[in-house]
Parts: C-alpha cells; sequence; structure tokens
C-alpha cells in the first residue's frame, strides 16, 4: 500500500502515469468506448466510473498548462438530443484537481482518431452516455 493514492490506480496504472511525458494523451473511457480496437495500451477498471478515475488520475497528474484545451471531451452526435449529466462532473473534477482549465468539445470520429495516438485507454465501467474525455499531461513547476 501507498499512501495518499486513490485504491482505484492499480500499480500498472501508476507505472503507466510514470512513464508518460509532457503532452502524452490519456484517453478516459467510458464502458462503450471500443477501447481495445484503439491500437495502444488498455487498463480496465470495470468497478470504477469515468468521474471516479478522473479525479484518481487528475489527483496525481497535471494538465498541459503550455495548450489551448488540455482537456477534450467527446461531443454529443449532431441531431441527438441526449444531455450528457457527466459533463458537469468532470468539470468538477477538473476544477477541483487543476484549477480553471479550457475544455474542448470534439466530435465522435475525431475523439476515435486522437484516441489511437493516446499512449493510453483506461476503460472504465462508467455507464452515463458520452463519458469520454482526452487529458494531455503536463509539467509539475
Amino acid at each position: 500500500m501507498l499512501k495518499n493514492i486513490s485504491k482505484l490506480i492499480n500499480g500498472d496504472l501508476l507505472k503507466i502515469l510514470n512513464d508518460m511525458g509532457h503532452g502524452d494523451t490519456l484517453v478516459l473511457a467510458d464502458a462503450n468506448f471500443p477501447a481495445a480496437s484503439q491500437g495502444t495500451k488498455v487498463v480496465y477498471t470495470p468497478g470504477a466510473d469515468a468521474v471516479q478515475m478522473m479525479d484518481a488520475i487528475l489527483s496525481l497528474m497535471p494538465l498541459d498548462q503550455y495548450v489551448d484545451n488540455p482537456v477534450q471531451l467527446m461531443a454529443v452526435n449532431p441531431g441527438d438530443t441526449y444531455v450528457p449529466t457527466i459533463w458537469d462532473d468532470f468539470k468538477a473534477s477538473i476544477l477541483k484537481n487543476n484549477g480553471e482549465t479550457n475544455i474542448e468539445f470534439i466530435d465522435r470520429f475525431d475523439f476515435y482518431d486522437r484516441a489511437k495516438k493516446a499512449y493510453v485507454v483506461v476503460s472504465t465501467g462508467e455507464e452515463r452516455l458520452y463519458g469520454c474525455a482526452i487529458l494531455k499531461k503536463g509539467v509539475i513547476k
């Protein structure tokens, strides 16, 4: 056991977070996201929702302060009337752990393209729709 590290962060994910460098990206994926087909490392955390994982990850990993939008969320598909309640929870976690941070909303297929270039996908058990985020790692000043 280690002190001050969430039980949601297993040893594999802790090593990956440590190995990531400035500018590397992490995809936080909901349960519907095609994690295995992205062609990158996948860490499965089916017992945690995406907000819990975001909070645990951002308690350890700084966001990139040198880019306009270090957080990208999957936007609602055109024509879909669903209003994602998870976005408010994501914003609260980001504010708590990183302060005011710009967020970009990108369409699903652009999100998939960016996910293929990510360092890792963290696949959660999140069942709320549009519970996917891309986080760009920054530096500790």
